[in-house]
């Protein structure tokens, strides 16, 4: 898409001194890799980090916020330095993570906050960045094994597996004996876990009801 808009797109293996970037500020976003401090002093770097830090430094902010319980997260924008996501903090902003939003619609928000607070620091002349301040915590990667619904969880632990891995990953279970990816679920009225979509292995999503008559016919 880049490349259709005529926007030079450059794609090193590693960051290194001198790399022609044609800007004075760079904006990073998910980029997986440490920015070497040589790159670093060369321009400004702000990165666009999907949480409220300190809370949820690392890979999977999105993610862990959402399987944590927690009801508000957020969009931070610092200048980024060596340390993993301690940067100081240019901008910030929180909105709220809604009881059936899943990683999918948490990301969508976060766009929409990034954009308008990019827009904000950008065009300031002389932002002055605040140190962030409050409890660390780490979003570590996420691993096969979060992936596993165990069924000794509470039942609304497991909802929140389901509602973090999706739409993209998708939570893993044995139900009746059968693989499955588990799509969205809730609480059922009897208080336990209720799958609402899932996949099959080797099929398609469909509704949890659907999958259980063909079971039956």
């Amino acid at each position: 898409m880049a490349e259709r808009l005529g926007i030079p797109v450059l794609q090193p293996e590693r960051l290194a001194p001198g790399l022609d970037l044609g800007a004075p500020t760079v904006i990073a976003v998910a980029y997986g890799l440490m920015v070497p401090d040589a790159v670093l002093e060369e321009r400004d770097w702000l990165n666009v980090h999907p949480s409220l830090l300190p809370r949820w430094r690392g890979a999977a902010p999105v993610e862990r916020a959402i399987m944590e319980g927690d009801t508000e997260t957020g969009v931070t924008i610092i200048r980024l330095v060596s340390e993993l996501d301690a940067g100081p903090i240019a901008a910030q902003r929180a909105f709220a993570i809604d009881a059936d939003d899943d990683s999918g619609d948490v990301f969508a928000k976060a766009v929409g906050v990034a954009v308008d607070l990019l827009d904000d620091v950008l065009a300031d002349p002389a932002p002055v960045p605040r140190d962030q301040r409050g409890e660390v915590t780490y979003a570590e990667k996420l691993t096969a094994a979060d992936r596993v619904l165990d069924p000794a969880r509470p039942t609304v632990e497991l909802v929140n597996v389901v509602r973090a891995l999706s739409p993209y990953i998708g939570a893993r279970a044995e139900i009746r004996g059968r693989d499955v990816t588990v799509w969205r679920a809730r609480v059922g009225d009897d208080g336990g876990f209720l799958p609402v979509e899932i996949q099959p292995d080797g099929g398609r999503r469909m509704s949890y009801e659907a999958w259980l008559r063909g079971l039956r016919s």
